[in-house]
């Protein structure tokens, strides 16, 4: 999530995560989106077992924001064991996030997913998401919300309208093992999935801009109702990610 968001469509989430977007939806709009959908390797983006990407790049030197105030560092990732780790601490008195984001390319419909495991921690989120604000703030979000790792928030936004939150049970704790989470995204509708299961689909003002693909690791501070109450005692923690996948839609 880029943390532009305005702090009312924030506190909405709470409202809107009983209900379901996509629940009235015309069976065509379903029929746009398979019943399952896994990640192929001829889709890997980023296999980070190979390495950094030459298309992404780290943020680094300013703040997320106000009231969250977390510092993006390059200092705060790394590529280890084969993996993509993001990672926030705390150093006098300030803490330290990681933001990953492709510069040189921006994506438009097609199937996007991400390997990863979430950092366990309250008041922290853990993202994979695609954005834009150019020529207008559009955006797609996978988060994991630090109060509770077993469940997942979906969201999107068009030309700067929210709202549309929902959250989902994983049955498992996405801190403790890699999963694969994605969303296919196609003129008019967006599906998510988990693990290769559709779980959630909306048709309701979808964005259509063009965007980048990022993912980061940030503390969340004076929206307890939504992240949890951040814990600094906890830090640091980190997030994990195996593979970035993308397939053009035909």
């Amino acid at each position: 999530m880029v943390v532009k968001k305005s702090i009312l469509f924030i506190l909405f989430a709470v409202t809107v995560s009983s209900m379901t977007v996509g629940c009235n939806l015309t069976a065509e709009a379903k029929d746009r989106h398979p019943e399952t959908r896994l990640a192929k390797d001829d889709e890997k983006l980023i296999d980070f077992s190979k390495g950094w990407s030459k298309d992404f790049m780290l943020a680094n030197g300013y703040r997320n924001g106000d009231p969250f105030g977390c510092y993006w560092s390059k200092d705060a990732a790394s590529v280890k064991d084969g993996k993509l780790e993001l990672s926030l601490y705390e150093k006098d008195g300030n803490f330290y996030g990681a933001e990953y984001r492709s510069y040189k390319n921006a994506f438009h419909y097609g199937f996007y997913a991400i390997r990863m495991k979430a950092a366990d921690c309250p008041g922290v989120i853990s993202s994979f998401f695609t954005y834009t604000n150019r020529p207008a703030w559009d955006e797609i979000d996978i988060e994991f919300l630090g109060k509770n790792m077993r469940q997942v928030q979906f969201n999107y936004y068009t030309q700067g309208v929210g709202g549309h939150e929902k959250l989902v049970d994983l049955g498992f704790d996405a801190s403790k093992e890699f999963h694969e989470y994605g969303f296919h995204w196609i003129e008019g509708s967006i599906a998510w999935y988990v693990d290769g299961k559709r779980v959630h689909i909306a048709a309701e003002s979808i964005p259509s801009n063009s965007q980048q693909i990022m993912m980061n690791l940030w503390n969340c501070r004076g929206h307890d109702s939504w992240s949890g109450k951040f814990d600094p005692s906890k830090l640091p923690v980190k997030s994990e990610y195996e593979f970035i996948a993308y397939s053009p839609e035909a």
